[in-house]
């Protein structure tokens, strides 16, 4: 039987992703393990008519604000969702720590470094909040596949490892302006912010940490429309590709290529990783969401293989395992997998710690000076 158990949610930002965490909510049913119920009964967003729209289809909406403040002060919400620009991370992920509330944050956790090191330092300070960072893509389960092959040593000596995060939206020389455009809101960074620590999830998690970084980043689109009928600078950067170095588990070095882009002809949300070793190579890409790619050997060849994993999540759903799975499911067991840390129940591959997004800052700031001093840069 399952628990009648309810985690009670705050959601700060009414945007993409909090409507996409109120449809998994109301999507719980289909798990089939025994895991404490989201429950959204707080809604903020600066805006009144959408935090209004967004709770019209959530009837336990209890408070519906544009002062999130509200919501931290209520002592019925256990956690809270917070989806805001990159500049707005550090006062209000603090804010909601220091008030005591579970909190899964966006990317990258500060619009900065600096701002990175004191949101760290409030969760340093209180140990008992859970405290992660959003990123649904390792949880297809043709992904899990590749991850535990990596975890059971199954590749042997590490070659080289890809990981990319590509979109081509911005192809579209006449899309207006957005604040993901405006350095004042979303950081120097520019790309490396917004998407990095989707591709980065997963090599921080297997203990590949960059020891220093040569980054190439682009500014391909120089001016957008305004959406004023003006047209104004566009200052962040569109796409950036960095050469790191890893260290394996013998000293040895191998390059490991990081790839964000917001101008990526064939893309629209495309995340991949591929890991190349000597006795196993493998790759995942939505491009093909259910098939786990590897390699097997074909006399003193190596061919490559596909297989259909099909819906076999690491959180069981009650999805048959012959039927496909996407980005939705994968957003349903992210949020499986948060309230299971929040409540200590044991994963197999949790949610973005705080001290990975530290490992992202210290990488992306390095990129930074890379890039402008034309060098190799130690982290």
């Amino acid at each position: 039987m399952k628990t009648d158990r309810k985690i009670r949610f705050g959601v700060i930002g009414c945007g993409l992703m909090g409507r996409e965490f109120a449809a998994a909510a109301a999507r719980w049913c289909q798990l089939a393990a025994d895991i404490p119920t989201p429950e959204i009964i707080g809604v903020c967003d600066v805006k009144e008519e959408v935090a209004s729209s967004f709770a019209a289809n959530l009837p336990s909406a209890k408070y519906v604000t544009t002062d999130y403040r509200e919501l931290l002060a209520a002592p019925d919400i256990d956690a809270i969702y917070c989806a805001v620009p990159h500049n707005l991370h550090e006062k209000l992920y603090i804010d909601i720590i220091n008030a005591g509330k579970h909190l899964l944050g966006e990317k990258p956790f500060g619009i900065d470094r600096a701002a990175n090191e004191n949101i760290l330092a409030a969760v340093a300070a209180h140990p008992e909040v859970t405290v992660r960072c959003s990123s649904e893509f390792p949880y297809y389960p043709a992904c899990q596949e590749l991850i535990r092959r990596i975890e059971e040593g199954q590749f042997g000596k590490i070659i080289e490892v890809r990981s990319s995060f590509c979109h081509s939206s911005d192809l579209d020389v006449n899309k207006p302006l957005n604040w993901k455009r405006m350095i004042e809101y979303n950081g120097e960074y520019g790309c490396m912010g917004d998407l990095g620590l989707h591709t980065q999830h997963i090599p921080f998690r297997m203990g590949w940490v960059p020891t220093d970084v040569y980054a190439n980043l682009t500014k391909i689109v120089k001016v957008r429309p305004d959406g004023r009928g003006n047209t104004v600078p566009c200052l962040t950067w569109d796409n950036a590709t960095l050469s790191c170095r890893v260290r394996d588990r013998d000293g040895d070095l191998f390059p490991m290529m990081i790839e964000t882009k917001r101008i990526c002809p064939g893309a629209t949300n495309d995340w991949s990783i591929e890991v190349d070793g000597l006795s196993l190579s493998a790759r995942f890409s939505t491009k093909d969401p259910n098939a786990f790619f590897y390699t097997e050997p074909f006399g003193r060849e190596q061919a490559w293989c596909r297989v259909d994993i099909g819906s076999k999540p690491m959180i069981p759903t009650v999805t048959g395992s012959i039927f496909g799975f996407g980005f939705t499911d994968a957003i349903l067991q992210m949020w499986a997998t948060f309230i299971c840390e929040v409540c200590s129940i044991p994963v197999k591959f949790g949610c973005i710690r705080p001290e990975e997004t530290a490992l992202s800052h210290r990488l992306q700031t390095a990129a930074l000076i890379s890039h402008k001093e034309r060098r190799a840069v130690e982290l």
